[in-house]
């Protein structure tokens, strides 16, 4: 983790970002130019040495005491001790090389300061340092596919056939995310290789975030009852952990950098995220998979919970000591007191992730599967609901941590905005607040309130859940104005050099995918494609089937709402400004294209989605046909309010555009008169007066007979 081989970014000219790669002064020399330290490169091999001990250690005292070391019951097909041993250590290894890739490239995009349009030379290193480990994790992922299939089918790798590790890599779904896992992880490799422009680093990072997510949807989670909270709250766990964890081990290989004090405050700030983020979503899953808590010292899986929630109190106070004592020392020059400690944290995140390895290979006190089960409960997470009435519909939810955590964030740092324009005199209107505070508790109620879960068993209730979040929710959150909010309440960074999450926003703002998505036909063309292209497809009992794939489309739901009403009535720079008569002229095409949905959808005769709902069709519910038609009925009546509040605002914001036009012009002709100028008009008035005498000149001149 030393600093060695660190390129150089030479501009080539004054503002000229031509990037060249230099090679360091010699073998034993770093990117600043100095030696390297003997003692530098041997303290990188203790803490490397160290980290992976303790994440060994714990791994197998949690496995341990978690019975996942148990001898195999006699009758029972055994995998053998080699892939006992060995696919808890390759779990281990996989974490461990995702989470660093995921440190550094988060790091280099973000955390560093860049070198005009690239990245900086420690940027860069950090960037090919990320395409090995990213290579290595993909290999990781291939062989922990290989040694999951031996466990689950109980064969040694020695009688495993290549034709049982395809099938189980492209037919089941733990195999298809480690295969999608070890794909992802190779893109990342060989993009972070691709270039050093800090969008292309960007990019990458996130890409890396993505890739860590695909296991978390398999597994304990993924077959637990009430899944909607267990495993949108173990992928937020895995994200917010990884980056915490990552970003510190990124700090540390450029700890001899001078850039290193500034670094380590920003990562500071989103540690402190990371942490609430892990702790509130761990506990959540805890939840899930012990069942009551009084399983938290009566099971085996509780232990090791409890000792998880210790390591994770013991990083919490080392973080406490990070901002209040070795910030203030290493802007003072100390750069030892930080190592030290960041040394010491590391070792007990790499414990962390070795007890929560084991938890991942522990029995939990509730099953996740079973002979008896019901099977509703195991496809949808729980039980059927009864007979839908006002109680049920908001009185039962069904939390979804998604969406949860997203309505929290956008509340809370809407509301942090609208202060800190308050504390610097800033006026905010209040309709704006309202109206996106509005947005976002619907949004919340809509996904998470009772009628989320009539929502999977009824056309009907998913159809009024489609309309709420495509149509009310996006008008609110539009309203809000949050692009305009952010560019005003955000600091700029004090290094110009550094892009904050102001700058960030610009670029995505102001970038060509932005502008291609706002044009107007192509926000209409998206809106009206998730209405034609989702139910006259079988794409909508594909995604009702997987959780991330309901994710997915309620997401977009809201997200193609949202860019329709950004272009329409929006305020927030960044969108096309088109004439209000044209504007007029999209709504009235969306209002169509919704109408024409609406009565094709009453006039079908076919159930939509027949695998679906007829799996989890009520016995209290009417026919599947007949819901259907209620839900088109829904769709078709639906949509008038929305249509006429958009109207009502578009010509609203037509006669305000007016009346700014003619204020403007009255000003121009009040200055003019004043100085005895000319103004704009009067300008255009004389050249009008001017051509039309000019043309019957040319008249008089040639003669009705030469024309």
């Amino acid at each position: 983790m030393s600093d060695t081989d660190s390129p150089q970014l030479a501009a080539d000219g004054p503002g000229n970002a031509q990037t060249s790669v230099v090679a360091p002064a010699g073998p034993a020399a770093t990117s600043t130019g100095r030696p390297r330290s003997t003692t530098s490169t041997a303290f990188d091999w203790l803490i490397l040495v160290a980290s992976c001990a303790s994440g060994v250690a714990l791994l197998l005292f949690g496995l341990r005491v978690g019975g996942a070391l148990a001898a195999a019951i006699p009758g029972l097909p055994d995998a053998g001790p080699a892939t006992t041993r060995a696919l808890p250590v390759v779990r281990l290894l996989g974490d461990g090389l995702a989470t660093v890739t995921v440190g550094m490239l988060v790091t280099s995009a973000f955390l560093l300061p860049g070198d005009g349009r690239t990245v900086s030379p420690h940027g860069y290193l950090l960037l090919r340092r990320a395409s090995l480990t990213a290579l290595s994790w993909a290999v990781a992922a291939l062989s922990l596919m290989v040694l999951t299939v031996s466990d689950l089918l109980g064969q040694p790798l020695e009688t495993l056939k290549p034709a049982t590790v395809v099938s189980f890599a492209t037919m089941i779904s733990q195999g298809q995310s480690l295969m999608l896992q070890a794909g992802l992880a190779l893109t990342v490799a060989l993009l972070a290789r691709a270039g050093v422009s800090r969008g292309l680093a960007a990019t990458v990072a996130i890409l890396a975030l993505i890739a860590v997510l695909p296991p978390a949807f398999t597994g304990h989670s993924a077959g637990a009852g009430n899944h909607q909270i267990a495993v949108t709250s173990l992928a937020l766990h895995v994200l917010a952990a990884a980056v915490w964890i990552g970003g510190l081990v990124a700090l540390l290989m450029v700890r001899r950098s001078r850039l290193l004090a500034e670094a380590a405050a920003r990562y500071s700030r989103l540690a402190l995220g990371c942490v609430v983020a892990v702790t509130v979503s761990g506990l959540a899953n805890a939840a899930v998979r012990l069942g009551t808590v009084d399983q938290l010292w009566q099971s085996r899986y509780g232990w090791l919970v409890l000792g998880k929630l210790a390591a994770l109190l013991i990083l919490g106070a080392l973080g406490a000591a990070h901002r209040s004592r070795t910030l203030p020392a290493l802007r003072a020059g100390s750069r030892w007191a930080f190592t030290r400690l960041a040394a010491g944290e590391l070792i007990v995140f790499a414990a962390t992730v070795g007890l929560a390895v084991a938890l991942s290979r522990s029995p939990t006190p509730v099953p996740v599967s079973g002979i008896d089960a019901d099977p509703i409960t195991e496809l949808l997470g729980f039980p059927m609901p009864a007979a839908p009435t006002s109680g049920n519909l908001l009185g039962q939810p069904l939390p979804d941590m998604f969406f949860l955590t997203l309505c929290t964030v956008g509340v809370g740092g809407y509301l942090a905005g609208v202060r800190r324009m308050h504390v610097a005199g800033h006026r905010w209107p209040l309709a704006r607040t309202a109206s996106w505070v509005g947005g976002l508790l619907l949004l919340a109620a809509t996904t998470n309130l009772g009628v989320a879960r009539y929502a999977y068993v009824l056309f009907s209730a998913h159809m009024a859940q489609h309309m709420v979040l495509s149509m009310l929710v996006p008008i609110l959150l539009v309203g809000g104005a949050p692009v305009t909010l952010a560019l005003r309440a955000l600091r700029r960074p004090a290094d110009p050099q550094v892009r904050g999450a102001r700058e960030w926003l610009l670029i995505a703002v102001h970038s060509r995918v932005t502008k291609v998505l706002t044009h107007p036909l192509v926000a209409l063309g998206i809106y009206t494609a998730s209405l034609f292209g989702l139910y006259f497809s079988d794409l909508l009992g594909v995604l009702m089937r997987s959780h991330l794939g309901h994710l997915a489309m309620l997401t977009h739901f809201v997200v193609a709402g949202y860019l329709l009403f950004w272009v329409l009535i929006g305020v927030d720079p960044g969108r096309r400004r088109l004439p209000h008569p044209l504007l007029v002229i999209i709504h009235l095409a969306s209002m169509m294209a919704h109408g024409f949905f609406g009565l094709v959808l009453m006039q079908t005769t076919t159930v939509i989605a027949p695998d679906w709902y007829l799996a989890v069709h009520p016995t209290w519910a009417s026919s599947l046909l007949a819901d259907q038609n209620l839900g088109a009925g829904i769709a078709w009546a639906f949509g008038e309010l929305p249509a006429v509040v958009v109207m009502i605002i578009l010509v609203r914001q037509w006669i305000r555009a007016d009346t700014r036009e003619q204020a403007r012009l009255d000003r121009a002709a009040d200055r003019a008169e004043t100085t005895g100028e000319e103004d704009d008009l009067a300008r255009y008035n004389a050249f009008l007066a001017a051509s039309g005498q000019a043309d019957s000149g040319s008249r008089r001149t040639t003669g009705p007979d030469q024309h």
